[in-house]
């Protein structure tokens, strides 16, 4: 399935939560904190938007709707919703 977001709105894929510490303790799925790192799939067609393909960026915590594309989780966040592009 392909999905292309319109107008301020960016597809993005969730990273992973690693599961184990540094130290090598391993974290309960339950216990985990959501990640608020992803990287850009898609991009809509408006020109205010900053982000392009293929970067990585950071969201706002409880911002945008969840979507499944060919199994995997994506989120469909507003340009606004996007605090930073990480480097």
């Amino acid at each position: 399935m392909k999905v292309r977001p319109l107008s301020d709105r960016v597809l993005v894929k969730v990273e992973e939560v690693e599961e184990k510490t540094a130290s090598g303790i391993f974290i309960p799925q339950t216990a985990q904190e959501k990640t608020q790192i992803a990287s850009v799939i898609a991009i809509g067609d408006d020109e205010e938007i900053k982000v392009k393909v293929g970067d990585k960026i950071m969201y706002d915590k409880y911002a945008g709707t969840t979507i499944k594309v060919d199994g995997h989780d994506h989120l469909l966040l507003r340009m606004s919703d996007l605090l930073a592009i990480i480097e």
